[in-house]
C-alpha cells in the first residue's frame, strides 16, 4: 500500500502525516515534490530541495518508509531517480515518450498513472514504451 500528501509542504507535515501511517502497514510513502497543475499560478511544489528531501521522513525514526515521488520532465526524473525508492510518471506524462524511456533506463520501478481519458490499450503501451538502445531481441 501506498499513502501520503499530495504536494510536500514540509518536514513537519511529511514526519506528521507518516506517524499516522506506520500502523496502517503503509510501506511506501507518496510525496509531491513537483506538482504539474493546469494554472500556472497554483502551487508547483517545491522541488529539489526541499521537497524531495522532506519527502522521505528522517530514517533514524521509526516511520522510515520507501519513497515514491513523480517525475515530471528527464531533467527531474534524475533527481527523483537519487532520491526516490519508486519513480512515479503521472497520468499528464503518460504519454511522454521522452520521459517514459529515460524512466525505462532508471535502475528502480516505476509507477505509471493511468491518464482520465486514456484507454486501456493506451496505458498499456505507455508501459511498454522502450529505450531501442537497450532492446534486445531473442
Amino acid at each position: 500500500m501506498t499513502a501520503g500528501p499530495c504536494a510536500v509542504e514540509t518536514e513537519e507535515q511529511c514526519l506528521a502525516i507518516a506517524q499516522q501511517l506506520k500502523p496502517t502497514g503503509v510501506r511506501l510513502f507518496r510525496g509531491g515534490a513537483y506538482k504539474p497543475r493546469t494554472s500556472p499560478y497554483s502551487f508547483q511544489g517545491l522541488g529539489l530541495p526541499p521537497g524531495l528531501k522532506n519527502s522521505r521522513p528522517s530514517p533514524q525514526n521509526t516511520t522510515a518508509f520507501g519513497i515514491v515521488n513523480e517525475a515530471i520532465d528527464n531533467e527531474s526524473l534524475d533527481l527523483v531517480e537519487e532520491w526516490a525508492d519508486v519513480i512515479q510518471i503521472g497520468a499528464r506524462n503518460m504519454q511522454n515518450f521522452s520521459l517514459l524511456k529515460r524512466a525505462g533506463r532508471a535502475k528502480k520501478p516505476v509507477l505509471l498513472k493511468r491518464g482520465m481519458s486514456a484507454t486501456l490499450d493506451e496505458f498499456l503501451m505507455a508501459a511498454e514504451v522502450r529505450d531501442e538502445r537497450r532492446a534486445t531481441t531473442t
